[in-house]
């Protein structure tokens, strides 16, 4: 049982590095380097990483859906752990959902160029999950605290 719940959290953590990893990687290096170089060439290049990026998130949610329900069930029915992981870890589970859904609202390619026209969110969007991101990683982290010291002898 063990070696599943290894396998599990591995999977778990390096979807959630390579999507939050990427989406800095995209924020930070990409968009500008595109906005850089000649705009006929980096528009087909850009939509071709859009694409491709798009590929990559939706693996990277199924997976998460998946080992974190996994995971939360595993967790939750081994021990004891009160109220402060129970409060964390709703905390977690709502910002990856906001996470998700955001992402949801920016694959939507006939929304997002209406809306990129029009609104400020939807321009702030790739850094709002971004942000997400690393409050997911830094809950995470709480998560593994809490759970570490409440299965410690005292």
């Amino acid at each position: 049982m063990l070696e599943i719940r290894l396998i599990v959290r591995a999977a778990h953590i390096l979807a959630a590095a390579t999507w939050v990893g990427g989406s800095l990687m995209y924020l930070v290096v990409v968009v500008p380097a595109l906005r850089r170089g000649p705009i006929d060439r980096a528009s087909g290049v850009a939509a071709q990483i859009a694409v491709l990026f798009k590929q990559v998130v939706n693996i990277c949610t199924g997976v998460l859906l998946l080992s974190g329900a996994y995971l939360t069930f595993d967790r939750l029915t081994q021990t004891t752990l009160g109220m402060p992981y129970i409060l964390v870890l709703c905390a977690k589970i709502s910002a990856a959902l906001a996470m998700f859904v955001l992402a949801i609202y920016i694959g939507q390619s006939n929304m997002r160029r209406l809306a990129k026209r029009s609104t400020r969110f939807s321009r702030a969007a790739p850094q709002l999950i971004l942000a997400l991101g690393i409050l997911v990683f830094v809950l995470g982290a709480i998560l593994n605290a809490i759970y570490e010291t409440s299965i410690a002898p005292h």
